[in-house]
């Protein structure tokens, strides 16, 4: 039996995903709660290395996240996931797979010339330029999402702010279990 749901927070490129699942990560482990990471970029060069950016392989990759969070939950490890995700069709195979109990999306949401002033490995520059194909943002598109789902806006908070908003909406008795 599963203790807790995946956390799966999806947006742009420099939404804050990685910032705010990390500090999540950190909070619970602090909490002595088994969880674990599965950040977008480190499993797109690892697990996912063989796959690009079309929009087969980025439903692949969506796919293969889902499946490990399957096993996670098995064993009682709760998957915090930072995946752009950015097909509505995607996300609902993810609940699919996972079951509507088992995940709580969270939209991390930013517009994309905030992203843009955030972008430390200049992604959306390379984008523009045309050194990257069917970047999300730029020339793909990003499916704001239609299924129910939390938010938590970037663009005019501060990081401390975002997380503590993240904490109140994953730490609680419903979302992890045994607290």
């Amino acid at each position: 039996m599963c203790t807790g749901k995946a956390i799966w927070l999806f947006g742009l490129s420099g939404a804050g995903k990685t910032t705010l699942s990390t500090r999540l990560l950190q909070k619970m482990k602090g909490l002595n709660k088994k969880a674990m990471l599965l950040d977008g970029d480190i499993l797109r060069k690892g697990i996912n290395s063989n796959l690009g950016f079309s929009k087969k392989d980025r439903n692949e990759n969506v796919r293969r996240i889902a499946e490990i969070c399957k096993l996670l939950l098995k064993l009682d490890v709760v998957p915090i996931v930072a995946a752009i995700t950015p097909y509505e069709k995607d996300r609902e195979m993810v609940l699919n797979i996972l079951g509507r109990d088992n995940i709580s999306f969270i939209y991390i949401e930013c517009p994309v010339l905030e992203c843009e002033k955030r972008d430390p490995k200049q992604l959306y520059k390379r984008a523009r330029t045309g050194q990257i194909k069917n970047f999300t943002g730029v020339s793909d598109v990003f499916e704001v999402p239609v299924l129910p789902h939390q938010t938590i806006a970037t663009a005019n908070k501060e990081i401390e702010e975002c997380t503590a908003e993240l904490f109140r909406l994953t730490l609680s008795r419903e979302q992890i279990h045994g607290l």
